[in-house]
C-alpha cells in the first residue's frame, strides 16, 4: 500500500499543500484587525471578470464630488497566495489612502497560487486594467458605474504592495509609456513598496539579516515555490525582473516609478539594486528608504507617523507627474 499524504509545505496552518497536490485553505481571515468604516470613504463591491469570478473593491470620498478626481490602483500583497481586498487591514489601507489621495482607488483582487500559479495573477492584474479601459469608453453602457463616470481617466497611478509591488513592475513593463493599448486611460506612474521579487543569488541584507519582528526569509521561500509556475527556479522573470532570464529592460520606456522600503527589510537591498540599475538605463525612478521600519510598515499601520510621510511622498510624486 502506498503512504498517506503528507503535508509539503504549511504557511501558518492557513494553507497546506500535500503531497498528492491537494490543498486545503482555512476560511478564517488572518487579520484580527477591525474593519475600518467611520463614513469619510464610500465603498462598494463590483463583479470585473464573470469568467473567473474576479471582484474588486471602488472606493471614494464620501464628502467630494467624484468631478476630475485621479483613479489609484491598490495591488494587495499576500506573497500570490494570501489575501483580498475583504482582508480589513487592506480595506483600512485603502481607506487611508482615498482620503489622504483624494482619489477614486480600486482595489482587485486575482486568483491565488498555488491553486493557480503565476503567471494567473498578473493575468489578472492586466484584466482589471481594461476592466477600467471599458469602462472609460462606456462599453455595455448600463454596465458602467456611477462612480466612475467623473473620474480623470488621463491620470491613473497603480500602487503595489510586496507581492502587489511585484505585479506593478510588470505591469510597467507590460503596458509602457506612450502605449495606446489602455487608451483613454493613462498611467501616470507606478508606486512599488516593497515589492516582491526574489532570486537565486542572496543579497547582502537577504544573507545578514535573514528575520524581521515576523518575516524571515525561508517564509518567503516558501511563498515563492507556491506560486511560480511547476518547474521553474527562483530566477523565473516574475520572480526576479533583473535575472538571467529576464528580458532586457533597456529599450522599455516606462513609466516614472517610486520604490518604498523600509531599511530593516530582508528584501532591502535586493530593492534598491533593482531601483540603481533601472536609474543607470535612464528611466525615471526614485528609491525611498525609511530607516528601521520592516516589510509591510505601511500598509499594516497605514496611520502611523511614519506612513504619513510615506504619504507627503507619494502625493508629491502624484502631483508632479500628473501634469
Amino acid at each position: 500500500m502506498g503512504s498517506l499524504p503528507h503535508v509539503v509545505e504549511d504557511c501558518f496552518g492557513l494553507l497546506q499543500l500535500y503531497s498528492d497536490g491537494t490543498i486545503t485553505r482555512n476560511p478564517d481571515v488572518p487579520c484580527a484587525t477591525p474593519l475600518l468604516d467611520d463614513g469619510s470613504v464610500l465603498f462598494k463591491d463590483l463583479l470585473f471578470d464573470s469568467k473567473r469570478n474576479l471582484r474588486l473593491r471602488l472606493y471614494k470620498p464620501s464628502s467630494t464630488p467624484i468631478k476630475n478626481l485621479p483613479v489609484l490602483f491598490y495591488f494587495h500583497g499576500g506573497g500570490f497566495c494570501f489575501g483580498s481586498f475583504t482582508f480589513p487591514h487592506f480595506h483600512n489601507f485603502c481607506v487611508r489612502i482615498t482620503s489622504a489621495f483624494n482619489a477614486v482607488v480600486i482595489a482587485p483582487d486575482h486568483r491565488l497560487a498555488p491553486e493557480h500559479r503565476l503567471p494567473a495573477a498578473f493575468d489578472d492584474a492586466c484584466l482589471a486594467l481594461k476592466w477600467l479601459k471599458g469602462q472609460a469608453m462606456h462599453e455595455n453602457v448600463e454596465n458602467v458605474d456611477p462612480w466612475l463616470t467623473g473620474v480623470d481617466y488621463d491620470r491613473v497611478f497603480v500602487l503595489g504592495d510586496s507581492s502587489g509591488g511585484n505585479l506593478a513592475h510588470h505591469l510597467a513593463v507590460r503596458f509602457k509609456a506612450g502605449s495606446m493599448e489602455l487608451a483613454p486611460v493613462r498611467v501616470r506612474g507606478y508606486v512599488l513598496v516593497a515589492p516582491f521579487f526574489g532570486g537565486s543569488v542572496r543579497t547582502k541584507s537577504e544573507q545578514e539579516h535573514p528575520c524581521e519582528a515576523f518575516w524571515n526569509l525561508e517564509m518567503y521561500d516558501r511563498f515563492w515555490r507556491l506560486s511560480i509556475p511547476v518547474g521553474s527556479t527562483f530566477d523565473d522573470p516574475l520572480v526576479n525582473p533583473l535575472g538571467p532570464y529576464s528580458q532586457s529592460l533597456a529599450e522599455v520606456p516606462f513609466d516614472p516609478i517610486m520604490v518604498v522600503v523600509g531599511g530593516g527589510e530582508i528584501l532591502r537591498d535586493r530593492l534598491e539594486d533593482y531601483a540603481t540599475r533601472l536609474k543607470e538605463l535612464g528611466k525615471k525612478v526614485q528609491f525611498l528608504e525609511f530607516e528601521g521600519q520592516q516589510h509591510s510598515f505601511f500598509t499594516d499601520h497605514p496611520f502611523s507617523e511614519v506612513a504619513d510621510k510615506v504619504i507627503q511622498h507619494i502625493t508629491d510624486f502624484i502631483l508632479h507627474y500628473s501634469n
